[in-house]
């Protein structure tokens, strides 16, 4: 069922007990029972009213019994039924957003960005008691330098330079007809258009170039700045995107249960390769802001029943650049830690941007 469909088929009492009952078991994590139920209550119901409400609850699918216990639990469904319908997210004081401004600032001040991105995620990780995460997509490298070198008559080497350091080599075809002239007026040709830019806008500046490049250079030359263009198609550097996870025993505390530790040390392995934690950033990327999944809306934390919390971080020209977040069981704090991962997001964005 729809979040609308969920408000309709519930009147205002049985929304309240609903939020009640979330709330109490997010704070606390235990089945709550009809009798605290009619305590917490604003109104005057007795336990078997409220028993009687519980059970529709359970029957639309909202709550649960688990095991034997004589109190009921929000199932995933429920979860995100709250989180979308009902969720007050708190806000953050000016003392707590000091504290995370400091606390980040600091490490993008004396260290690298990957120090800034590891202490981002510690800070995370202590302020949720779960674990913290940072998945920083590859950058975009700017080129230093780009040269043509002759393999044989029909293949040549495009050697890509980065500033930072990084070198690629890319096999291009060589047009027929070549002298060794033609090799130096194509890539000086390509070095006064590319220098300094990434390849995203030596791309575009070279398209928009290719008029001026009929005029200015012989055919075969020509040819030449049209492979170059083609070698710029692939991200410079062939690195994974980083992925940074503190605060993993936080979520082995969480799991108590002999078989919950077994899923999670699954989990744990996952974050590991990484693999799911890449698919997760191009989902982030997909929405604006704070996103939440809850249990298996997520393949990666499917298994282990946890859920995440995770908004996008941006550069100074607003494109997504990473991802992060905590990751913790589905009685994650959600009111408190969402506004937290929204404004570190801001911070490690701004800071970020500063290095690049």
């Amino acid at each position: 069922m729809s979040q609308g469909d969920f408000l309709d088929l519930l009147n205002a009492r049985s929304q309240e007990i609903f939020r009640r009952l979330v709330e109490r078991y997010l704070d606390t994590g235990e089945p709550v029972g009809s009798r605290q139920l009619s305590r917490m209550l604003d109104v005057s119901l007795s336990p078997a009213s409220v028993r009687n409400v519980m059970a529709d609850l359970e029957e639309l699918g909202l709550i649960r019994a688990p095991h034997v216990s004589a109190g009921r639990a929000p199932t995933q469904a429920g979860l995100r039924f709250f989180v979308d319908a009902m969720l007050e997210v708190g806000r953050m004081d000016e003392v707590e957003r000091k504290r995370i401004e400091d606390q980040i600032s600091g490490s993008a001040g004396t260290g690298s960005a990957e120090d800034l991105l590891t202490e981002a995620s510690q800070m995370l990780s202590g302020l949720s008691r779960g674990a913290g995460v940072v998945i920083s997509a590859k950058t975009d490298l700017r080129l230093k330098h780009l040269e043509f070198v002759q393999l044989d008559a029909n293949s040549g080497m495009a050697i890509l330079v980065g500033e930072n350091g990084t070198v690629e080599n890319r096999i291009v075809p060589l047009p027929a007809g070549l002298e060794s002239g033609a090799l130096n007026r194509a890539s000086n040709y390509l070095n006064h258009h590319v220098t300094g830019k990434t390849l995203n806008e030596a791309r575009r500046v070279l398209s928009e170039a290719r008029a001026e490049a009929a005029r200015e250079l012989d055919e075969v030359s020509n040819r030449l700045v049209e492979a170059g263009i083609a070698s710029l198609s692939h991200p410079l550097g062939a690195e994974s995107p980083t992925v940074i996870v503190r605060g993993r025993a936080n979520l082995i505390d969480s799991a108590m249960a002999s078989d919950d530790l077994e899923r999670l040390r699954e989990l744990l392995d996952e974050l590991e390769r990484k693999k799911g934690l890449i698919e997760l950033l191009s989902e982030a990327e997909q929405g604006e802001g704070v996103r939440i999944f809850i249990g298996s809306e997520n393949k990666l934390f499917s298994l282990s029943g946890s859920s995440v919390i995770l908004s996008p971080y941006k550069d100074a020209n607003d494109k997504v650049v990473g991802a992060l977040g905590v990751i913790g069981p589905t009685r994650l704090n959600y009111a408190r830690i969402v506004p937290v991962v929204d404004y570190t997001a801001h911070v490690v964005g701004r800071l970020v941007a500063r290095k690049s």
